[in-house]
């Protein structure tokens, strides 16, 4: 017997999840737009220092990328369940592709950063319902067998960990060899292909659920969603962990480039924790669904420990290490994503989806602001490590009052069959 093993203590082979019907091209229609995006995150972002020699400006650049998404997640989510997730998924990605575009036109013209910024903006603002889209979409797929659908959320970090890597990585070097206005065309195309592979591939499903009518029925809607993760236990305990641990993960990332100075190796720097990530998914990914999420909270409180070290200025290749380790911590968020999702109501999906999505975002862009002005006042170095020790402070007052019994409970139900597994 293949490895397969889930809730009985199986284990799924990734061949076995890309064989699944469907999700192989929307899997690397997806890899594709992010590690585009990337690219273009990490471009711009070096535009900025270059123009300004601005850690704080750097760290806003990476910020706003992340503020408009947090808006666009919170008041499009209930968009998501009101029209068919489809064509929420085209319609963003072609609008993106458009944003794109004029964000080159401003780069090649040398154009105020305030008008850059704001292209930031509305281009991460429209992408917000574009990524509860794509994760209801997900869920759908693998309704019949949730084992299947938590190796396919690992294999999705894992992917997004790669081409985050990628794109941060290739970004900074292709700034200093060509120059910005090649990474906005690799995002430019890799969201116009996404569009129309959605639009290929992806089959319409009808609207689940009753939708409050007009804009009080939308704001209801909200109101439900909201009321719905604060009153339950283990989601808001998931959601909190998630939104408290965004604070060690973002901080490297923001304060790479100002760390790195001139030498170029900024994007790669940036890209250690992630590629530590990748590690961490793969080991994480051969533990039962059980294991895994029993593990949640000790690999949470780990993770912000390494970057502590940061303080003593350590030369680039110990910084590097230190941050792969931390990232490697990071595999606490795979088993977190798939039982948060699983153990939210389907007709429910689009809009907890997006709140929470909205919440890590806000809480990342807090981050990367609060890292950015710490670094800006003191030395880079010191922003990752206030910023980690803040982060396990948190963690830890979380940690001392987790809901162990009802999250066990919540696993049990998440991940036993709730209708039978067809055959293959």
């Amino acid at each position: 017997m293949k490895q397969r093993r889930g809730a009985q203590g199986r284990v799924i082979s990734y061949a076995e999840l890309l064989r699944v019907p469907s999700y192989l091209p929307i899997f690397l229609a997806n890899a594709l737009s992010m590690w585009g995006d990337y690219v273009a995150r990490v471009t711009i972002a070096a535009v900025v220092y270059d123009r300004t020699d601005s850690p704080l400006a750097t760290a806003t650049t990476l910020a706003i990328s992340f503020v408009p998404t947090f808006l666009g997640r919170s008041l499009l989510g209930p968009f998501v369940d009101r029209f068919r997730y489809k064509h929420v998924l085209v319609l963003s990605h072609v609008a993106r592709a458009v944003c794109v575009l004029v964000l080159l036109w401003l780069v090649t013209t040398a154009a105020p950063l305030v008008w850059i910024f704001a292209s930031l903006f509305v281009l991460e603002l429209i992408g917000g319902a574009a990524s509860a889209s794509n994760l209801v979409l997900i869920t759908d797929l693998f309704e019949h067998d949730r084992p299947l659908y938590a190796r396919a959320v690992a294999l999705s970090a894992m992917s997004e960990q790669v081409n985050q890597a990628l794109g941060l990585a290739l970004g900074g070097g292709l700034v200093a060899l060509v120059g910005p206005r090649v990474g906005l065309l690799i995002d430019l195309g890799t969201f116009l292909v996404a569009a129309v592979v959605i639009l290929v591939v992806v089959q319409l499903r009808p609207v689940r659920g009753d939708r409050g009518k007009g804009v009080r029925g939308f704001i209801r809607d909200l109101g439900a969603a909201i009321g719905d993760l604060a009153g339950h236990t283990v989601l808001a305990r998931l959601m909190a962990l998630s939104a408290v641990a965004t604070l060690g993960i973002a901080a490297p990332e923001a304060l790479a480039i100002p760390i790195a100075g001139d030498n170029g190796w900024g994007g790669v720097l940036m890209a250690t924790p992630i590629v530590g990530a990748v590690v961490g998914i793969i080991v994480i990914g051969r533990l039962d669904v059980h294991r895994q999420n029993a593990s949640i909270v000790p690999l949470a409180l780990a993770m912000p420990v390494p970057l502590l070290a940061t303080a003593l200025h350590p030369p680039l290749p110990v910084l590097g290490a230190l941050f792969f380790v931390s990232g490697f911590l990071q595999a606490f968020m795979v088993p977190l994503q798939a039982t948060f999702a699983l153990a939210t109501a389907p007709e429910m999906r689009g809009r907890i989806f997006s709140l929470a999505g909205s919440i890590s975002v806000g809480a990342a862009g807090a981050s990367y602001l609060g890292a950015g002005w710490i670094g800006q006042h003191t030395t880079p170095y010191l922003g990752v490590a206030i910023c980690a020790a803040v982060c396990l402070g948190l963690l830890a007052a979380l940690g001392m009052s987790w809901p162990h019994q009802h999250v066990s409970a919540t696993v049990e139900r998440a991940y036993a069959p709730s209708r039978p597994t067809r055959a293959a």
